[in-house]
């Protein structure tokens, strides 16, 4: 029961990945949440292990996603290159700032990020995209990659609430900006994975088959679903309009927002 659980969570999460170019972190961790409070993990760090979890799958989705958007010309490689090295950096310092939140507090940081992004998206659903503003200078995106680098980490996500809006307001199309932002999940996800692992093992994490903060049965069984169902969620991405695709993005985000601020006052 235990593994089907973790395919589905992986089947619904790799769709929204490709749909939307988050990385399905803001569908998995809501629902890894529930699953390790029900296997009665220690409260103290679940939330850092959902997290930590989140990371890694995307390593193995956004390789599904970006292929996908790649084959139909939606990946600014350039543009990736730029963001890598800060996004690198940003993530493995993220984890150590998640690591040193309470659970409490990180989801509380978590919803009201979420929900200020679902704003945003929602807002400016029917404003086109002025095609013609130009990226940022070399430096700047560095410095752009780095801070969308440490805020996923914390976040458990593959940066696409971030990038996706960034891209925007430098005047790159909505499925172009997906599918880069789905190209930077990478960079992001194997840093801030490596991240959770190091800083979970550190605070000599006690869960069954985890290493640090990463469980490896949840890894392994979401990350096989994903990497297929990822592929669809791109198809239909560039099925719908920009307008309609930003609307979904804030409709998700809005849901997962109000959640972990619901959570998070409970603790």
């Amino acid at each position: 029961m235990e593994l089907i659980i973790y395919l589905a969570i992986g089947a619904i999460a790799g769709f929204a990945a490709g749909l939307f170019g988050v990385g399905g972190g803001l569908i998995i961790i809501p629902i890894l949440y529930v699953v390790f409070s029900s296997m009665q993990y220690d409260p103290s760090v679940i939330m850092h292990l959902a997290l930590g979890t989140s990371l890694a799958t995307i390593i193995v989705t956004s390789i599904s996603s970006v292929s996908a958007h790649n084959k139909k010309g939606a990946v600014l490689w350039p543009v990736v290159r730029n963001l890598a090295p800060g996004l690198i950096l940003g993530a493995f310092a993220g984890a150590w700032v998640a690591g040193l939140l309470s659970g409490a507090n990180l989801q509380l940081v978590i919803g009201a990020f979420a929900l200020w992004v679902a704003y945003t998206m929602f807002k400016g659903a029917k404003v086109q995209v002025d095609e013609t503003k130009r990226l940022p200078s070399t430096g700047t995106q560095v410095l752009a990659g780095t801070g969308i680098g440490v805020a996923s980490a914390i976040f458990g996500i593959g940066g696409g609430s971030l990038t996706v809006p960034f891209l925007n307001k430098c005047g790159v199309v909505m499925q172009k900006a997906v599918g880069t932002s789905a190209a930077c999940g990478f960079p992001i996800a194997v840093a801030g994975a490596i991240g959770f692992m190091v800083f979970g093992a550190k605070a000599a994490v006690e869960i069954p088959n985890a290493i640090g903060y990463i469980h490896i049965y949840a890894f392994l069984g979401i990350s096989l679903m994903s990497f297929f169902s990822a592929k669809v969620g791109a198809k239909v991405a560039h099925a719908l309009s920009p307008a309609m695709l930003k609307k979904c993005f804030s409709g998700l985000l809005c849901a997962i927002g109000l959640y972990f601020v619901y959570q998070g006052v409970l603790a």
